[in-house]
């Protein structure tokens, strides 16, 4: 269903118009700009629970991919809307970055793109779809992205580093997209992030996290050396160097 649902939204961005020839209700014939709103939807029946019609979670989710669709493109203003609360959608975002609805695993690249414009992450540390209609809760196991290519041009203080993720943005480490880092576990494993736009992160995929971790060097700093790494004339501690040292015997 997610296929076809993805591949009707390919074909209204290059037709140009909003007919979507995938509903799974008998009201098949209708457009999906004439759905009902999400939020009415939610007025009627609890999303999280299971209902008399199990299709009407694709019709919602179609509803809510004809108004992401219709945001614009590029990025749209999600930090400026605040639409109604509608409640959960079941869209889950895995640890390696896979989008999941109702369990199933979305596979079409340009729908997961869609979603990924209409991500924020509010004060309340919730992951949320927005568009201006409509505010819907997700799942976010770790980070909403994933890094998964990296380039470091430069030397220095003249370094920057410049990370792609898996929904094709570019983003470059300085002081509006700080890299951070937590040591987790017994292990101390060391995960890495890039703050992207918002409060929305890309964890490092772990080859990405090695190539970055290549281009670290030991820097004062407040007193302490730090292995750390620059980007855009700035400096972004990883952990104290005698720590690394000691995890390096």
């Amino acid at each position: 269903m997610l296929v076809l649902l993805a591949e009707t939204v390919v074909r209204k961005r290059h037709l140009n118009h909003v007919r979507s020839s995938v509903l799974l209700t008998s009201a098949a014939e209708h457009t999906i700009s004439s759905l009902r709103p999400l939020c009415g939807w939610f007025m009627e029946t609890n999303m999280t629970k299971k209902s008399d019609k199990p299709e009407s979670p694709t019709v919602a989710l179609e509803a809510l991919v004809s108004r992401a669709n219709h945001a614009g493109e590029g990025l749209p203003p999600v930090d400026k809307w605040n639409p109604e609360f509608c409640g959960d959608l079941d869209i889950q975002i895995k640890r390696d970055g896979t989008w999941f609805y109702m369990g199933t695993p979305i596979g079409r690249q340009p729908l997961v793109r869609l979603f990924s414009t209409v991500l924020r992450k509010d004060e309340d540390g919730k992951t949320y779809l927005v568009t201006p209609v409509e505010k819907v809760g997700i799942t976010v196991e770790d980070a909403p992205f994933v890094a998964v290519e990296m380039n470091a041009s430069g030397i220095g203080e003249s370094q920057v580093l410049t990370f792609r993720t898996n929904v094709g943005d570019m983003v470059e480490a300085g002081a509006d997209n700080p890299l951070h880092f937590e040591i987790i576990g017994e292990t101390d494993q060391l995960k890495p992030y890039v703050l992207v736009r918002g409060r929305l992160e890309a964890l490092l995929a772990r080859p990405v996290m090695y190539e970055l971790i290549s281009h670290g060097e030991e820097i004062e700093v407040d007193g302490t050396k730090m292995f750390a790494l620059r980007s855009k004339g700035h400096v972004f501690p990883v952990m104290p160097a005698d720590k690394l040292a000691k995890l390096s015997a």
